[in-house]
């Protein structure tokens, strides 16, 4: 895989237009498990476009409990003349145990439109159409428009079966939709010296190449949906190389969402 370490494709994101007049704009669903990176990669694209490091989503730390407690959407201002034609919700993080981290039933609703945007989750108590936050009647733009898993590079092997086989069923409900899907392979920096010294290096590097082949036969994604990106955690300022794995991903997230609204204008 060949990536072009300019910055072109910010304004292309910039001009993206949206294929379908029924929606307003893309819904991105982010969902995996603690640590794994969601809020830093939300974060991560907000930095990009605002052009300075941002904390809009609170992170977690890698080991603990999840942060992120409600249905957040983050949208993402274009310079002066608004928003950005996508948004992307953060799920609370997957956990082992029943009772643990989101209910895969939640990021069910998520998928459907069925979850208003603040909803709180509730580990022990899934959303039902008998709550105040239930959308009984979701339009177009309150449905997921592609499902993004968030894993790390460094824990793909260690990653509990259970936390897997939760990722794999909402993944089976988005197929049952019709609702691409992709993967976002974070801390690539951990997975690899090699990328570590050289971000440059990272699709010439064996053990990144290992990672995604792993990550493809645990999730079942094909590889050429996986996208090897290294968050903004710890940086000051801003990296060329970190902007164009993060704006290469993200490209390709929007490409898919727009293709399958476009299929529903048909």
């Amino acid at each position: 895989r060949s990536i072009a370490w300019e910055n072109k494709l910010e304004s292309q994101i910039r001009d993206f237009s949206l294929q379908n007049p029924d929606v307003s704009r893309l819904r991105i669903l982010l969902h995996g498990p603690i640590g794994a990176g969601k809020s830093s990669f939300i974060n991560s694209i907000n930095t990009v476009f605002q052009g300075r490091v941002t904390t809009s989503a609170l992170v977690a730390s890698e080991f603990g409990v999840s942060f992120t407690k409600k249905y957040n959407v983050h949208k993402f201002r274009n310079g002066s003349s608004g928003f950005l034609p996508f948004i992307i919700n953060d799920t609370m993080g997957l956990e082992k145990g029943k009772g643990q981290g989101v209910d895969i039933r939640d990021i069910i609703s998520a998928l459907t439109g069925h979850i208003k945007d603040n909803y709180k989750f509730n580990p022990v108590s899934p959303l039902t159409d008998e709550h105040s936050e239930y959308n009984k009647n979701p339009n177009l733009s309150d449905k997921v428009h592609c499902l993004v898993s968030i894993l790390p590079a460094d824990k793909i092997s260690v990653m509990d079966d259970e936390v897997i086989a939760k990722m794999k069923t909402a993944r089976e409900a988005a197929s049952d939709m019709d609702i691409p899907q992709v993967v976002i392979m974070t801390r690539v920096d951990k997975g690899s010296p090699q990328v570590k010294e050289n971000l440059r290096s990272i699709y010439f590097s064996k053990k990144i190449k290992a990672k995604i082949e792993e990550c493809s036969i645990r999730l079942g994604v094909p590889m050429n949906c996986i996208f090897p990106v290294k968050n903004y955690h710890e940086e000051e300022s801003l990296n060329l190389e970190m902007d164009c794995l993060i704006l290469a991903a993200l490209r390709q997230i929007l490409h898919f969402a727009n293709d399958y609204v476009d299929r529903l204008a048909e």
